[in-house]
């Protein structure tokens, strides 16, 4: 029995090591030489470590199969209950993962990352109060939690509590200043607000911090466009698509941008690539009356009409 500990304290270790090196599958395969050892299948470490390669890998299944072993060996480890939440929280399987994850906190009352992944999981299903306080859960155990401020935000945004809102990012910039979405989430509740100077001020914060974010372009060109100066609005959005040259609702966009121009060739061009690029497209451009000064041209025609060849 000793020699067979020996044995699996020794492929733990090759294996972990492996993992380190980011070497995966180098690393399963002496984990599961651990596993097959005696006494391997009862090491809850052990399988608690395939369990999570698993995961990462996405062989949900096999993952589960590793996190049940566990809980027949100890039906209270609340990590097991955790990372099949979160396979569960992947899966798309929100209702399943929110009672992993509230075993998981039944167990352990201070497990932050389960309220965390639970507020996620209650936003998706619709369920903003329940997201809204487990984030505040999490804050009472973690006042720096950068990323719970910032998906508060988020929900009292969505819901029209724009104040709120802005009250989280405050907290979100204090902790992570220079943040491009925090920035730009600003900018959006600021908008929101009908405080459009400073909404512009943060977008372009946002850009300055991730040139490759394309909502921040296109929310700064929307503002520009609903003011009526189009050649600014078409000057922000093009930045955005030399900086997001695969971004298919930036072309769409600036189609747009182009009709109240009379510039309808250069719409027509962007409309093509943007349906390149995605081609449902077509279908909202054939209700979107704001497209209307392009649609006897044969060009149009042959867009929508799936005449071209990309």
């Amino acid at each position: 029995m000793t020699s067979d500990k020996y044995k699996v304290d020794s492929y733990k270790v090759i294996a972990k090591n492996f993992y380190k090196d980011r070497l995966i599958d180098k690393a399963l395969r002496f984990y599961k030489k651990a596993y097959n050892c005696v006494g391997g299948r009862e090491d809850i470490e052990l399988l608690l470590d395939i369990a999570l390669i698993h995961d990462e890998m996405g062989e949900y299944e096999l993952a589960k199969e590793k996190y049940k072993e566990i809980l027949n060996l100890n039906p209270r480890d609340e990590r097991a209950y955790y990372g099949l939440a979160i396979i569960c929280d992947n899966e798309k399987q929100y209702k399943k993962a929110i009672k992993y994850y509230e075993e998981a906190i039944k167990l352990n009352p201070e497990y932050n990352r389960a309220y965390f992944f639970l507020a996620g999981a209650y936003d998706e299903i619709g369920e903003k109060n329940k997201a809204i306080e487990a984030y505040k859960k999490v804050l009472s155990m973690d006042d720096q939690d950068f990323w719970a401020y910032t998906n508060l935000s988020a929900i009292y945004e969505e819901l029209g509590h724009y104040e709120l809102a802005l009250e989280m990012l405050e907290h979100s910039l204090q902790i992570d200043p220079n943040h491009y979405l925090a920035l730009f989430n600003k900018g959006v509740v600021l908008d929101r607000l009908n405080r459009t100077e400073e909404a512009i001020k943060y977008y372009n914060l946002s850009i300055a911090e991730n040139a490759t974010y394309p909502y921040s372009y296109l929310n700064l060109s929307v503002i520009y466009k609903e003011r009526g100066e189009y050649d600014t609005a078409i000057k922000i959005i093009s930045a955005g698509i030399h900086k997001n040259p695969d971004t298919e609702f930036l072309y769409y966009n600036r189609a747009c941008f182009h009709v109240h121009i009379n510039k309808l060739e250069e719409c027509i061009a962007d409309l093509y690539e943007s349906v390149r690029l995605y081609p449902k497209f077509v279908d909202y451009i054939k209700e979107d009356e704001e497209l209307n000064p392009v649609k006897e041209m044969v060009e149009y025609k042959k867009l929508i009409e799936d005449e071209v060849e990309f």
